[in-house]
């Protein structure tokens, strides 16, 4: 291996970029009230200015390039543990993506609809336009990440490239976030009630600590890896 590829490959430099990647994934935290006039059933009759939802549209867009950065970041180390698994993780994050990119253009369409003046003959078509954002966005984040969770928890508990304890951590959330999901879907809890929130703290807990985690220490250096990594260097 030549010096450029092992730098562009160095465990530590995977690490960096990944932790920052994750830590970035947690920006779009301010849309839970960024959005609260788009769900105005007549928001489109308004007027003023639409600066908070573009904001929220652009933190959206930061996470799902970021979520897709994250995973690819770890691919290149996490292939050899497992290579399906590994790349099962960036084909889930490619899809966790796509589902905020699809719920920012019904938000985009919603501010075009306000911005266009038409008027109560599209209150209803707003109003869809919403809830299938509502709903698109329940699926994106509320039941892919713990798709996203369940391999990346796997991997690193295998491979030990970070303590065991916070691969539990995120492994244990999974079924959490899972049930936390169904019973939204089910209209069993309602989508911001506390409880709906807090069936997804341990997944949060699990990749805000894991993006501290990688940005502070790395990985564990005597993880197979890593020790694999600096044989073949």
């Amino acid at each position: 291996m030549t010096t450029n590829e092992t730098i562009a490959t160095s465990p530590r430099k995977i690490a960096l970029t990944a932790g920052i990647f994750y830590l970035l994934t947690f920006v779009s935290i301010p849309t839970l009230s960024l959005y609260n006039s788009v769900h105005d059933p007549n928001y489109i009759l308004g007027s003023g200015p639409d600066t908070n939802v573009f904001i929220g549209v652009i933190l959206e867009l930061i996470v799902a390039l970021t979520g897709i950065g994250s995973a690819v970041a770890l691919y290149p180390l996490l292939k050899k543990q497992s290579g399906s698994v590994a790349l099962g993780l960036v084909g889930a994050r490619v899809l966790e993506a796509g589902t905020i990119f699809a719920g920012t253009a019904f938000l985009l369409s919603i501010v075009t609809l306000r911005q266009s003046g038409v008027g109560i003959d599209a209150l209803i078509t707003g109003r869809a336009l919403v809830t299938l954002y509502d709903r698109i966005f329940s699926v994106g984040q509320g039941l892919i990440p713990a798709v996203d969770d369940l391999l990346l928890g796997y991997l690193l508990y295998k491979s030990r490239l970070v303590p065991r304890t916070l691969s539990i951590i995120g492994l244990v959330g999974v079924p959490i976030l899972v049930i936390g999901f169904i019973s939204v879907l089910l209209g069993l809890i309602g989508r911001f009630d506390p409880l709906a929130v807090l069936t997804a703290v341990p997944v949060a807990l699990f990749e805000f600590s894991l993006g501290i985690w990688l940005v502070a220490k790395g990985f564990n250096p005597s993880a197979p890896l890593i020790l694999s990594a600096k044989t073949n260097s």
